[in-house]
C-alpha cells in the first residue's frame, strides 16, 4: 500500500482489481475533462503542481474526477496525506487524525481527503473547523451534494468550492480509448465495441460506471464465445448496465433535459406534464432532495408573491423527503409539483433582485441617506445620523412617504408586481401608497 492506501502499480494488475481502477490516471496529462480547473494556467493545476492547495470542496457528479483529483495530490504533495471516508469514519476518527496531523505539524502538513463529505453530520463536520482554520489540516472534500445545503457554513466559508462538470462524451471517448489501450487485461482482448454511442449513453456521463460497464460487458461477450478480437455488442452493453433502452441517464445530457422539461411544465401551467417527467425521474433513480430543491427555486423565480404558499409548501416537500424517504416520498414531490404548475406565476421577484443586483455592480458607488443610519453614540447623532427619519407607525395606516434608496436611485422602481394572484392586491397596495413610482 502506499501513503494514499491504494494499491501500488502491480496489485493495481490483478483481476480482482476494477478495471476503473487499474487505469485511473497518474498523472494531470492523462486526466479527461475539468479543462475549466486542469488546463494550462487553471486554478487546481497550479495550485497542485505548485503544492500551495487551500482547502477546498470538489462538488461533482459521480464518476467526474473527484477521486482522481485528489489521488494525484497524495502523488505530487510533500505533506502527509490522510484519506477518511465519510460513510465509514466517526468523530473518534476524525480527531485521531486531527491530533497526529498537530504532532506533525513542525515537520510537514497534513492533507486530509474526506470523501463523500457531505455523508458527515454537523458534529462531525464541526470537529474539522478549528484544525482547518489554524491551518493544522489542509481539508479536500469530495461531494456528489450541493455543498451550500450539505456542509455546514462555517466549514463551507474556510474552504474553496470548485464545480466539477460531467464528463461530456469526448471525455468518455478519450477514457475509453485510453482503456483499451493502456489496459493489459482489455489489450489482450483486442475490444471492438459493436455501437460505442451506446456505450457512452449509458455510462451516464460517469468514467467509473463507463470502465466498470465495459468489463462486464467483454466478460458477458467471452461468456457466449466470442474470442479475441472479442465483439461486444450492444446487448452485452444492456445486460452489463442492466439498463433498459430509453432509460434516464441521471449524470449524463438527458439528466439535463429531463430536469428542464419538469421546469418548463411547472413554469407552463401543466400539470400533467410535471408529473410525467416527475415520474421519469423518479424511475431513473434521480435523488429526491435535487428535484425537491429545483421546486423551492422554482416557488420562489416563477411563482413568487402571486402564491407565497407555493415557497413555504416546497420548503415542506424538501424537509418531508428527510423524514420519509422513498418509495413514499414520491408522493409529497407530486404533491409539491402539480400545486407549483396550477399556481398563479410571477417571475417579479426575480427580475427586481436581477436588476437591482445590475445596479450595484455596474452603478455608482452610494452612501445611506442620513436620515437612515442609525445613531448609537452622541457623536453620531450630532453629525446627523438618524436626523428626519420618519417612524412608519407614529402614522395613519402604520405608513408614511419617505426616501429609502441613495440618491443617485431616488425614484428606482425595481419590484413590478403581477397583476395575478395575491400579486394583483400587492400591486394595488403599492400603488395607492407609493403614486408617484409607476410599475408597468
Amino acid at each position: 500500500m502506499d501513503l494514499f492506501g491504494t494499491e501500488t502499480p502491480d496489485q493495481r494488475r490483478r483481476d480482482d482489481v476494477p478495471l476503473a481502477e487499474r487505469v485511473r490516471p497518474r498523472t494531470l496529462d492523462e486526466f479527461a475533462g475539468q479543462e475549466h480547473l486542469l488546463g494550462e494556467g487553471r486554478p487546481l493545476r497550479v495550485l497542485i503542481g505548485t503544492d500551495r492547495l487551500p482547502s477546498m470542496i470538489l462538488w461533482g457528479p459521480p464518476g467526474s474526477g473527484k477521486t482522481t483529483l485528489a489521488r494525484l495530490v497524495a502523488g505530487t504533495t510533500e505533506g502527509a496525506f490522510v484519506q477518511l471516508s465519510a460513510v465509514t469514519a466517526g468523530v473518534k476518527d476524525v480527531r485521531a487524525v486531527l491530533e497526529q496531523a498537530s504532532a506533525r505539524r513542525t515537520g510537514k502538513r497534513t492533507v486530509l481527503f474526506i470523501d463523500e463529505i457531505h455523508r458527515f453530520n454537523k458534529a462531525q463536520q464541526d470537529a474539522l473547523l478549528h484544525s482547518v482554520e489554524e491551518g493544522i489540516v489542509t481539508l479536500i472534500g469530495a461531494t456528489t451534494e450541493n455543498p451550500s445545503f450539505e456542509v455546514i457554513s462555517p466549514l463551507l466559508s474556510r474552504c474553496r468550492v470548485y464545480t466539477l462538470a460531467p464528463l461530456d462524451e469526448s471525455h468518455l471517448q478519450a477514457i475509453l480509448d485510453h482503456a483499451v489501450t493502456a489496459d493489459a487485461w482489455l489489450a489482450s482482448k483486442q475490444v471492438q465495441i459493436e455501437d460505442p454511442r451506446r456505450l457512452l449513453f449509458l455510462s451516464g456521463g460517469d468514467a467509473r460506471m463507463l470502465l466498470n460497464g465495459l468489463e462486464t460487458a467483454v466478460q458477458l461477450a467471452e461468456g457466449r464465445g466470442s474470442t479475441p478480437p472479442v465483439t461486444v455488442t450492444t446487448r452485452d452493453l444492456d445486460e452489463a448496465f442492466q439498463r433498459r433502452g430509453q432509460r434516464y441517464d441521471q449524470a449524463g445530457e438527458e439528466h439535463y433535459n429531463i430536469i428542464s422539461a419538469f421546469i418548463k411544465s411547472m413554469r407552463g401551467s401543466d400539470p400533467d406534464a410535471a408529473v410525467y417527467w416527475l415520474a421519469r425521474m423518479i424511475d431513473g433513480g434521480e435523488d429526491p432532495k435535487f428535484i425537491a430543491r429545483r421546486m423551492v427555486v422554482l416557488a420562489a423565480e416563477d411563482v413568487g408573491n402571486a402564491d407565497p404558499y407555493g415557497l413555504t409548501l416546497a420548503m415542506s416537500a424538501f424537509n418531508a423527503i428527510d423524514v420519509i424517504g422513498m418509495p413514499e416520498g414520491r408522493i409529497v414531490l407530486a404533491q409539491c409539483a402539480t400545486y407549483l404548475a396550477c399556481a398563479p406565476k410571477s417571475n417579479a421577484a426575480y427580475l427586481a433582485i436581477s436588476e437591482a443586483q445590475a445596479d450595484v455592480q455596474r452603478g455608482p458607488d452610494t452612501v445611506v441617506p442620513l436620515h437612515l443610519r442609525n445613531a448609537p453614540t452622541g457623536m453620531m447623532k450630532s453629525m446627523g445620523y438618524g436626523e428626519g427619519y420618519k417612524y412608519p407607525h407614529d402614522f395613519d395606516g402604520h405608513f408614511t412617504q419617505q426616501q429609502y434608496l441613495p440618491d443617485p436611485l431616488k425614484g428606482k422602481v425595481y419590484y413590478r408586481p403581477a397583476t395575478t394572484g395575491r400579486e394583483k392586491d400587492i400591486r394595488d397596495r403599492l400603488l395607492r401608497m407609493w403614486p408617484g413610482k409607476k410599475r408597468p
